[in-house]
C-alpha cells in the first residue's frame, strides 16, 4: 500500500511534465464560475459552470494544490505547495489580488475555509496548519501537528467551531477547535486517511481511505468511527457531499470511478467512470452537479446528480483541486415600459413604468432610481407613482423601501406631449438602479400616426 501512497506524494513533489497554459485576458465574473487548480502549470483554470467552458486562466504560485471560494463567493483562495504561499483571486476580475506568505517551511498542500467565511485553514505537508484572517489576509497562527502527520484534506464543520484534519502519514484525523485554535481530539483507526468531507448537518464526516479502499464515517459528537468501513473503489483520494447530505462522491484514482454513497444506507448504489486519476472532487453548491478533476488524462467530467451519469466533459491541464463559486441571494432588479396604441402629433401618450425584483433576496434598503429619457419630439407634462419621490425637470423617481423578490413597485406614470413635427417610431428609454443591484433598461418603440393630425389644429 505505501507504492500507491508514494505516488501520490510524488505527484505533489515531483516536478510534472505538464504543458504550462498561457494566460487568457481577464473577463468579469457572470453567473457561477468554477475554479480548478493545474498543479504542473502553476495556474488556475476558470469556467463558466452553465456551458462547461473555458473561459479564462490565472498564472498564481508554484504546484498549487487546492482551492476553495469564500461563502460570498467574492474570492478563491489557492494554495501552492512549493511556493509556500496562498494566492487570493478576486472572482468579478479573475486576477490574483494578494498573495499571502506562509511561515518559512510550511508546504500546502489542501485548504478549508470556515463557512462563516472569517477564517482559512492550510494544512502544511512539513506538519502544519496555518490560520488565515480572510479579513486582512495574514497568518494569524501555526498550529503544529505530530511529526510524520503528512496532512492530506481538511474540512471545517457548518458551525465553523471545529476543522479535522486527515493524516496519511499517521493514519488518523485530527480535531481542532477553531476558538482556541488546539488540537482538541485524535481520531485512531485508518491505514491512510486521504479525503474527508463533513455533513451539512455537521453530524458525520466521511474520511476517504487511500491505502484499504474504503470510506469509514465519524460521529463528530463523539469523534469516533461508527459502523464498518464502506467498500469503494481502488485508492479513494477526494470526495464531496451533496448539500442536502444524501450522498457522498468518492474518486477512485487507479480505478477512474467515482463511487457514490448514499448516507442513509452508507452503501455504494452506483460507480460512474471518469478520466484517468480523479483525485479531488468540487460540489456545486445547488447540489445538481460534481465536478471531477482527472489529472492524467487533463479533463474534468461533470457529474448530473440526479442521474449519476457523465453530462459533459471537458479539457483542462492537469486538473486537481476544484471549487464551485456558490450561488450567493441577491436581488434583480428588472424595469418594464409600456403604452397603449398609436401617438398621434399634437395630442398626449401616456407610458407606465414597471420595477420588479426577479432575484433571490431583497433589495438592501438603499435608494433606487428609476431615469428616463425621452427622444427629440416627445415632451413630458408630469411623472408621478405611489410612494416614488419624482421630479419632472430630471425625470427621475426614487424611493428606498425594500422591495422582496418576486415583487413589484406601485407603477409610475409618465405623460408625455408629441410635437407637431413628429413622425415615424420614437424609442423612450428608462433606467433602474441602486437596491444593491446593478443597472437595467427598459425601451419602448412607438408608432407615430399623423393619421389624426388635422383634429390638433
Amino acid at each position: 500500500m505505501r507504492v500507491r501512497a508514494l505516488a501520490v506524494g510524488l505527484a505533489l513533489t515531483a516536478g510534472l511534465a505538464l504543458p504550462v497554459l498561457a494566460p487568457s485576458p481577464a473577463m468579469a465574473a457572470t453567473g457561477q464560475q468554477g475554479y480548478v487548480d493545474n498543479i504542473g502549470a502553476n495556474t488556475v483554470t476558470v469556467f463558466n459552470t452553465a456551458t462547461n467552458t473555458v473561459t479564462t486562466t490565472i498564472p498564481v504560485g508554484a504546484q498549487p494544490a487546492d482551492v476553495k471560494v469564500t461563502p460570498n463567493g467574492q474570492h478563491a483562495y489557492v494554495v501552492n505547495r512549493s511556493s509556500g504561499t496562498v494566492s487570493v483571486i478576486d472572482t468579478a476580475t479573475n486576477t490574483v489580488t494578494t498573495t499571502i506568505p506562509l511561515p518559512a517551511g510550511d508546504h500546502p498542500q489542501a485548504l478549508a475555509i470556515t463557512p462563516n467565511g472569517l477564517h482559512a485553514y492550510a494544512a502544511n505537508f512539513n506538519g502544519t496548519v496555518s490560520v488565515i484572517d480572510t479579513t486582512t489576509n495574514t497568518v494569524t497562527t501555526d498550529i503544529p501537528l505530530p511529526s510524520g502527520s503528512d496532512p492530506r484534506f481538511i474540512a471545517t464543520t457548518p458551525d465553523s467551531l471545529h476543522a479535522y484534519v486527515t493524516e496519511l502519514g499517521l493514519g488518523q484525523v485530527q480535531v481542532i477547535d477553531t476558538t482556541s485554535n488546539t488540537i482538541t481530539a485524535t481520531i485512531p483507526g485508518f491505514t491512510q486517511p486521504s479525503g474527508i468531507t463533513i455533513t451539512p448537518d455537521g453530524l458525520h464526516a466521511y474520511v476517504d481511505d487511500f491505502a484499504t479502499n474504503s470510506v469509514s464515517v465519524i460521529d463528530t459528537a463523539t469523534n469516533t468511527v461508527v459502523g464498518s468501513p464502506i467498500p469503494v473503489g481502488n485508492a479513494p483520494y477526494g470526495n464531496a457531499v451533496t448539500p442536502d447530505g444524501h450522498q457522498v462522491y468518492v474518486g477512485n484514482v487507479s480505478d477512474g470511478t467515482v463511487s457514490v454513497i448514499d448516507t442513509t444506507s452508507n452503501t455504494v448504489t452506483t460507480t460512474v467512470t471518469v478520466g484517468t486519476s480523479p483525485y479531488k472532487l468540487g460540489m456545486n453548491p445547488d447540489g445538481k452537479h460534481v465536478y471531477v478533476g482527472n489529472f492524467s488524462s487533463n479533463t474534468v467530467s461533470v457529474i448530473d446528480t440526479t442521474t449519476n451519469m457523465v453530462s459533459a466533459t471537458f479539457a483542462v491541464t492537469g486538473p486537481f483541486g476544484i471549487a464551485i463559486t456558490p450561488v450567493v441571494a441577491a436581488p434583480s432588479l428588472t424595469i418594464t415600459k409600456t403604452h397603449t396604441g398609436t401617438f398621434t402629433p399634437g395630442r398626449t401618450g401616456t407610458y407606465t413604468i414597471t420595477v420588479g425584483n426577479n432575484g433571490t433576496a431583497p433589495t438592501d434598503g438603499t435608494t433606487v432610481t428609476v431615469k428616463d429619457t425621452l427622444p427629440a419630439g416627445l415632451t413630458a407634462t408630469s411623472i408621478t407613482g405611489r410612494g416614488w419621490r419624482c421630479v419632472q425637470r430630471t425625470l427621475t423617481c426614487t424611493r428606498s423601501n425594500v422591495l422582496n423578490p418576486g415583487n413589484t413597485y406601485p407603477p409610475i406614470t409618465l405623460r408625455v406631449r408629441v410635437a407637431r413635427t413628429a413622425t415615424g417610431t420614437l424609442t423612450n428609454t428608462a433606467t433602474v438602479s441602486g437596491g444593491g443591484d446593478g443597472t437595467a433598461t427598459a425601451t419602448d418603440p412607438t408608432v407615430i400616426d399623423p393619421r389624426d393630425d388635422h383634429h390638433q389644429w
